[in-house]
C-alpha cells in the first residue's frame, strides 16, 4: 500500500495526554492552512467546493473559525508566529477600499457567524488584533463589527454571536447599542428547557448544538462577564446539571453519539469539556473532565479526517460530501478547533494536572426526557434509543434526527437514492414501500413519548398508514416493536446496525428465516425477528454511506406487510469482535407496554414544539 489515509491526520501520532501534546496538536492542525491564505491574509480558500453561501463567505469561513483554537492558545501563553496574519487579515476584510474586503452585511449572514470568533478574539487577545492596528483600522473594525449585529440574526444558536462580538468591542472601548445584547440574552433563555437543556431555536431537534453552541458559548460568556452579570451563574448552574447527563453521549473510548446535523465539525463535539474547564466548572470531578476531553481527541486521532495536505474534510469519519449540509465549505469543518478552549488555562490549572480517569459506565440504561432518548453503555460503543426529534430544513433530515438508533462507534447512514428502495441501508430504520423502488421511513412523530427507560412513537410514513413503535434496552441489545395499520399491502425492510465491510468480501454472513449476522473485520451486527415472518439479510450498503466507514455491511430483515394490522417485533445489536454476547431478549408483551404508556408516558421535550415549514 502506497498510502495511509490516517497518516493524513495532524493528530496522528500524537498521544494527546498532556498540555503541551494539546498545543502541538492544534499547531499541526494550523500549519496546513498556511499556503491557503490570500496575498492579503484575509481570506482562506481550501477547495473548489461551495456553500449556499456566496463564496467570499466561505473564505472568511476559512480566515475566522481556526481562531478558536488559536485564540485560547494565546490567551493562555502560547507561541504563535502568525498573528501578523490576523491582524492584517482584520485591517483588509473589513476595509471597503481593499480588494479583499469581506462586503456588507444587510441582512442575515454567513459573516455574522463568523465574527463571533474574531470578537473572542478581541475580547481576550487585543494586544494582539486591535492594539497594534492604525487608528484607520480601527475605526474600519468598529464600523463594520457595530454595522452587522444591528441586523437579525438566525433565531437559534446564532443569537450568542452578537453577544461574543459585543464582549470584543466593549473590550476595544468601541461603543455600541447595548439595548440589543440584552435582548438577544432574554432571547437565548426563551430556549431553555430545564435540567440543564436547551433547544437550538423553537424547533423539534435537540443535538449537538447544545453542548457545541448553546453551553459552550454560555460558558465562554459566564467566564468573562463582568462580576455580578445575572446571567453568568445561571449559565453555570445549567452546565452542572447538563454535565451529568451529556457524559452518556460519549463512549468509553471517548467516541461520541453521532447524531444530528452538523457532524462535520467532529471535535468541537468535545468542546463542552473544555468550555467547563475554562469556567472553572468542577461539577464532576476533574480527572472526569479530563479524560472526557481527551480520549475524545485520541479517538479522532486514529480516523482519515484530513486529505493528503493535511487539511482538514468536509465528512466526518473519513472526507464525505454526501453527508455534508448545504451550510458546509471546505472551511466549516475547523469549528473542530473549539474544543482546544482549555489551552487558555495555565499548566497549573486543576484540570491539567488531573490523572485521567475512565468513563463512568451505568450499570443499566438512562433516560434523557428532554432530547427523547435512552442511553446504553455497550463495549466501546453508547448507543441512543431515541425517539421526538425531526429535521425536515436539512438534507438527509430523517436519517440525522428520526432513526430508532444511533450510535457512536457504528455512526449512522445516509441513503443515497431514494429511488432505490432495494439498495437502501436502513440501519436504525424502518424502510417501508408500495412500488419496490421508492421508498418512506420515519420523518417526524405525532406523538412521542416516554416512560421510564422506554419509548413511543406514532408516526404516518403516508397519509393512510400509521406505525406505532415501542423502543426498549434490553441490556447489550434493543427491542423496536412495530404496530402497523395500513389500507394497502407494503414491504418493509429494517436494519440493525452497520459495521465495516471487509475487503474481498470476506465478510461472513449469516441469512434465513428471521436472522441475519453480519461477521465483519472488527465488529459483529445481528438482528432478530421477535414477532413476523421475515427474511434475513446481509445488505453491502452503497459506498459512502456510513458516516465512520467508507464501506459498510448491514443485516436486515425484509418481508411483505398486509393489508390491515402487522405487529412487528425486533432485536438488535453490535459488538466489537470477539465481545462477549447475552442471548436475544424474548419478545415483548405489547399490552403491558400500552399499560405503561398509559399510566407513565410523558411527552418528550423535542417534540413539544409547533414547527411550520
Amino acid at each position: 500500500m502506497t498510502y495511509d489515509p490516517t497518516s493524513a491526520n495532524p493528530l496522528a501520532g500524537n498521544p494527546l495526554k498532556t498540555r503541551a501534546d494539546v498545543e502541538k496538536a492544534l499547531h499541526d492542525l494550523f500549519n496546513p492552512l498556511l499556503p491557503y491564505f490570500s496575498e492579503g491574509n484575509a481570506r482562506v480558500r481550501l477547495s473548489g467546493t461551495a456553500a449556499h453561501f456566496d463564496r467570499i463567505a466561505a473564505d472568511v469561513e476559512g480566515f475566522a473559525r481556526p481562531l478558536w483554537g488559536l485564540t485560547p492558545l494565546g490567551a493562555g501563553g502560547g507561541s504563535f508566529d502568525h498573528w501578523d496574519k490576523y491582524r492584517e487579515g482584520l485591517a483588509n476584510g473589513m476595509d471597503p477600499d481593499h480588494p479583499e474586503y469581506w462586503g456588507e452585511v444587510r441582512h442575515t449572514d454567513q459573516r455574522m457567524v463568523e465574527m463571533a470568533a474574531i470578537g473572542f478574539t478581541l475580547k481576550m487577545l487585543p494586544q494582539h488584533v486591535w492594539e497594534p492596528q492604525s487608528d484607520r483600522a480601527k475605526a474600519n473594525i468598529a464600523r463594520y463589527l457595530t454595522d452587522l449585529r444591528q441586523y437579525d440574526y438566525a433565531p437559534n444558536n446564532w443569537k450568542f454571536f452578537r453577544i461574543l462580538v459585543d464582549l470584543g468591542l466593549e473590550e476595544c472601548g468601541v461603543d455600541f447599542d447595548r439595548s440589543l445584547t440584552e435582548k438577544y440574552l432574554e432571547e437565548l433563555d426563551g430556549f431553555y428547557l430545564g435540567d440543564g437543556w436547551y433547544r437550538d431555536g423553537n424547533v423539534r431537534r435537540i443535538d449537538h448544538y447544545i453542548p457545541f453552541a448553546m453551553h459552550f458559548y454560555g460558558l465562554i460568556y459566564a467566564k468573562l462577564a463582568k462580576p455580578g452579570d445575572k446571567r453568568a451563574e445561571a449559565y453555570r448552574e445549567r452546565a452542572r446539571e447538563f454535565a451529568k447527563d451529556i457524559r452518556h453521549w460519549f463512549d468509553e473510548d471517548g467516541g461520541t453519539l453521532a447524531f444530528g446535523r452538523s457532524l462535520t465539525y467532529r471535535f468541537a463535539c468535545g468542546g463542552i469539556w473544555g468550555a467547563l474547564a475554562f469556567a472553572d466548572i468542577d461539577v464532576l470531578p476533574w480527572g472526569e473532565i479530563k479524560g472526557q476531553f481527551m480520549r475524545h481527541l485520541r479517538w479522532w486521532s486514529n480516523l482519515p479526517i484530513a486529505d493528503r495536505d493535511g487539511v482538514l474534510s468536509v465528512g466526518y469519519g473519513y472526507p464525505n460530501l454526501l453527508m455534508s449540509e448545504n451550510y458546509n465549505s471546505a472551511g466549516s469543518p475547523y469549528w473542530a478547533l473549539k474544543a482546544f478552549l482549555p489551552l487558555a488555562l495555565p499548566e497549573d490549572h486543576p484540570f491539567w494536572q488531573a490523572e485521567e480517569t475512565p468513563a463512568e459506565r451505568p450499570s443499566g440504561a438512562v433516560a434523557l426526557k428532554h432530547p427523547g432518548m435512552v442511553m446504553q453503555h455497550t463495549k466501546g460503543n453508547v448507543v441512543a434509543l431515541s425517539s421526538g426529534q425531526q429535521n425536515y430544513q436539512m438534507r438527509h433530515g430523517a436519517e440525522k434526527y428520526a432513526k430508532f438508533v444511533y450510535s457512536s462507534r457504528y455512526g449512522f447512514s445516509v441513503e443515497s437514492d431514494e429511488r432505490a428502495y432495494r439498495a437502501g441501508a436502513f440501519d436504525g430504520m424502518l424502510g417501508l414501500s408500495d412500488d419496490g423502488r421508492h421508498y418512506r421511513v420515519r420523518e417526524s412523530n405525532e406523538t412521542a413519548l416516554i416512560a421510564g427507560d422506554n419509548l413511543y412513537a406514532k408516526w404516518k410514513p403516508w397519509a393512510d398508514v400509521t406505525v406505532e413503535t415501542w423502543l426498549i434496552p434490553a441490556g447489550d441489545w434493543h427491542i423496536r416493536v412495530h404496530r402497523i395499520d395500513t389500507p394497502r399491502p407494503l414491504h418493509g425492510t429494517e436494519g440493525g446496525f452497520a459495521i465495516l465491510r471487509a475487503d474481498l468480501n470476506a465478510d461472513r454472513c449469516e441469512e434465513g428465516e428471521g436472522v441475519a449476522e453480519a461477521h465483519g473485520e472488527t465488529d459483529v451486527s445481528r438482528i432478530r425477528d421477535l414477532a413476523g415472518k421475515r427474511k434475513g439479510r446481509a445488505q453491502r450498503t452503497l459506498p459512502n454511506t456510513n458516516l465512520i466507514v467508507s464501506k459498510a455491511i448491514v443485516p436486515q430483515l425484509t418481508g411483505e406487510i398486509e393489508p390491515g394490522t402487522t405487529v412487528l417485533m425486533t432485536a438488535a445489536t453490535a459488538v466489537p469482535a470477539g465481545a462477549d454476547l447475552a442471548d436475544p431478549p424474548q419478545a415483548p408483551d405489547l399490552a403491558a407496554l400500552e399499560e405503561k404508556f398509559a399510566r407513565d408516558g410523558i411527552s418528550v421535550s423535542a417534540i413539544e414544539v409547533a414547527e411550520r415549514f
